[in-house]
């Protein structure tokens, strides 16, 4: 179970949405939207451990606070819209290649691995960012639009790809996506973001 308690920035940051609060269990994905603005790539990163808030998280009764950062952030994997690479090729990011399999199901050419990531189409790396996270076995995802730059046909492979993921090993994702139809697609529970309102 990831359990969320009241997340919201800190006083004073920019992203000034409103406390969020909900449990998802493993297997499931939740969606998120809400206007451009609002706070929803911070919010990842709250839930990531990686921007200052207020509230508590929670995964499988271990709190956010009582982890250590290294250990939290293998576990609970961020994926942001613009990936950041910081080696010459993708493969270089990986302690072990991703399996055969996994490349398929993104229809990725293994070739790639070996490319330069600034040859790379922007859809293309975002993929590889996934199978990067994934590679770490996370137990919850955070994906930041992960489908923004794919065609439809690879948007739906990718999706398939981390609901397969998410059952087959009892993980959960929490998945920002401005496309209703999308958000259908992926099916289960969807929460808006919704703007703090001045006082």
């Amino acid at each position: 179970m990831f359990a969320v308690r009241a997340v919201c920035a800190e006083p004073g940051f920019s992203a000034a949405y409103q406390p969020v609060s909900f449990e998802l269990p493993a297997s499931h994905i939740l969606t998120l939207h809400g206007a451009s603005g609002v706070g929803k790539s911070q919010f990842l990163r709250a839930l990531a451990d990686l921007t200052p808030h207020q509230g508590e998280v929670w995964l499988e009764g271990r709190a956010l606070s009582a982890t250590p950062p290294a250990e939290w952030r293998r576990t609970v994997a961020y994926i942001p819209a613009e990936p950041a690479w910081w080696a010459e090729t993708p493969l270089a990011h990986f302690a072990t290649p991703p399996p055969a399999a996994w490349l398929a199901a993104l229809a990725l050419n293994p070739t790639l691995l070996e490319s330069p990531v600034e040859r790379l189409s922007t859809g293309e790396r975002q993929r590889l960012a996934v199978l990067r996270a994934v590679a770490l076995r996370p137990r919850v995802l955070l994906l930041d639009e992960p489908t923004a730059n794919l065609d439809a046909t690879n948007a739906a492979a990718l999706r398939g790809f981390i609901q397969t993921y998410v059952q087959e090993h009892a993980a959960a994702a929490v998945w920002v996506s401005h496309d209703a139809e999308e958000r259908r697609a992926i099916g289960g529970d969807s929460v808006a973001l919704l703007a703090e309102v001045p006082s």
